[in-house]
């Protein structure tokens, strides 16, 4: 993987949402670590949010989200297994204008290497929506480590070849 360092960064705004019916702000993890590495990247965090496992509430603040130009990207953490009260893809099929296929299955690809068939019960995704590129991730903090590490970083990196979602974005909403 290369980065070109010819090239200048561009950073952008990120949101990110916890999406669990028992994490607080002293035990959110996964939301802490992906804050840490925004920032660490030289991201802006627009938003750090923990929210219940309700479709309604989780729907509205990532249309809110969504809305707000200033905000490039969303990454959730929870939500994304297969309990009665794990609803995150299901809201992200709600709202999404495109799905983006490669993510889920590289994340899959990247975490069969370290848990093996477990893998199979993940149901992280990426989509599309209003501009706005929305990561799911599971609540694990091992998983929202690999996905950072292994795809985010360089996929939000627009100095990253061949290609990345930051050069995209004035793109996103052509018709």
């Amino acid at each position: 993987m290369t980065i070109n360092s010819q090239k200048e960064f561009r950073a952008i705004n990120i949101s990110v949402l916890t999406i669990s019916d028992t994490r607080t702000e002293e035990t959110d993890t996964s939301g802490n670590i992906l804050s840490k590495k925004v920032i660490e990247k030289g991201h802006g965090l627009s938003h750090k949010q923990i929210v219940k496992d309700n479709k309604e509430d989780i729907k509205k603040i990532l249309l809110d989200w969504c809305a707000d130009e200033k905000v490039g990207v969303i990454i959730t953490t929870g939500g994304t297994g297969l309990t009665g009260r794990d609803t995150t893809p299901e809201v992200l099929d709600e709202i999404k204008d495109k799905d983006i296929p490669g993510f889920g299955e590289l994340f899959r690809l990247i975490s069969y290497k370290k848990i093996g068939t477990s893998t199979i019960q993940s149901r992280a995704m990426a989509i599309l929506c209003k501009g706005t590129y929305i990561f799911a991730l599971p609540g694990s903090s091992g998983a929202v480590t690999d996905a950072w590490e292994n795809i985010l970083k360089f996929q939000l990196d627009s100095r990253f070849e061949p290609c990345n979602f930051i050069n995209l974005i004035p793109r996103l909403n052509e018709k």
